[in-house]
């Protein structure tokens, strides 16, 4: 089946860095485009960065673009999320989500870790 475990958050004051860990399991995820999501409370999920299979290619948002850096080490089964520079409107709750490469569908996702960045 598979499963994602992120890890990694926590509370950091403006201007600090942070580094999610999302460890995968059960299936081979070379296959499968990885992607950080976000929720901040009261607003919907949404997209943060994303990595190929061969993490040849990655995509950011235009809010993190710049301060996120999306990596992956498939001999290890870990995608990590470099957030530098924070600030307080990227407090949310971060998602790990997998889908295969030709897929429109996200069939794994994570528990969510919680990042809170105060001012």
């Amino acid at each position: 089946q598979g499963q994602l475990v992120e890890s990694g958050g926590g509370l950091v004051q403006a201007g600090g860095s942070l580094r999610l860990s999302c460890a995968a399991s059960g299936r081979t995820f070379t296959g499968y485009v990885m992607t950080w999501f976000r929720q901040a409370p009261g607003k919907e999920r949404e997209f943060v960065a994303q990595i190929t299979g061969s993490g040849g290619v990655t995509n950011y948002a235009n809010s993190v673009k710049e301060r996120f850096t999306i990596s992956r080490d498939n001999a290890k089964n870990m995608v990590y999320l470099q957030m530098n520079s924070l600030k307080p409107e990227d407090t949310a709750v971060y998602f790990c989500a997998a889908r295969r490469m030709l897929g429109t569908q996200y069939d794994l996702w994570g528990q969510g870790t919680q990042v809170t960045v105060s001012s």
